[in-house]
């Protein structure tokens, strides 16, 4: 019997999503949760090969890691790292409503479910494209050397196994302000940022380091270039840009994620 995982209330079969997709193995279950995206294997960017390897020891690079790791553990109780834990949870219902200050509107699956399903598709290309890197340098997070407390304890067991270079979560988060940014591009400005802001999110969690977070913006952006030319994800595109622009803008509630996020740095 195939194991039954509860995405966005759309059950899948994980086993056929790993056999349609030939995922890598080293994947954790609760990732396959983001389902099948719009790239067939072989079609998107290899991370093993697109990036270079995670920061040496005794590098610039890796003490401009290590410094990032401190300024992050300084915002452990602040309103900036209960941020982090919402931008965090990527399988919840409302999960990209976290865009939906930058967008201007209320984005979800009830208020604009085709922008919704188009975000969920796309994360998965963004968010599995880390793994061929992650198991082959299989870097411990930044929690394992320092000791610190992480932004979802319930997750921390599954981080200890996972690979944290390169980011899924950074190059979900990047991919995602690109994508609104062409269905919105008046809102640009924003919605890149707040991708960017959602990715260092995964800093502030004591999770990923700098270049991790680097490395998905990386892969977001050599992912994007892929879909763009996919006449699936085009069709899908226009589906949700049609859905937007029949909407009028609801301005959600932005004040306690505006003033989380002027304390990252």
């Amino acid at each position: 019997m195939l194991k039954l995982l509860l995405a966005g209330g759309v059950l899948l079969a994980v086993a056929g999503i790993v056999a349609a997709q030939s995922l890598p193995t080293n994947i954790p279950a609760a990732s396959v949760r983001l389902g099948a995206g719009y790239l067939k294997p072989g079609e998107g960017p290899n991370s093993g090969t697109l990036l270079p390897p995670p920061p040496a020891d005794g590098s610039k690079a890796l003490a401009r890691d290590k410094a990032g790791e401190a300024r992050a553990l300084k915002l452990q109780g602040t309103a900036r790292f209960s941020q982090a834990k919402v931008d965090a949870d990527i399988f919840v219902p409302n999960a990209i409503a976290v865009m939906s200050c930058a967008a201007g509107r209320v984005l979800g699956p009830k208020e604009t479910p085709r922008t919704d399903a188009l975000l969920r598709k796309v994360g998965s290309d963004f968010g599995l494209s880390s793994y061929p890197a992650k198991g082959m340098y299989k870097r411990p997070r930044p929690f394992v050397g320092n000791g610190q407390r992480v932004c979802t304890p319930d997750m921390e067991g599954l981080l200890r196994s996972d690979g944290s270079y390169p980011s899924g979560h950074a190059a979900i988060g990047y991919g995602w302000g690109i994508v609104l940014s062409d269905l919105l591009p008046k809102r640009r400005s924003a919605l890149l940022k707040r991708g960017a802001a959602f990715a260092d999110s995964r800093r502030i969690c004591n999770v990923h380091f700098l270049s991790d977070i680097a490395a998905g913006e990386t892969l977001a952006r050599a992912v994007i270039a892929k879909l763009r030319v996919n006449p699936a994800y085009q069709a899908d595109v226009a589906a949700a840009k049609a859905e937007l622009r029949a909407l009028a803008p609801i301005q959600p509630d932005c004040v306690a994620e505006k003033a989380a996020l002027k304390l990252t740095r």
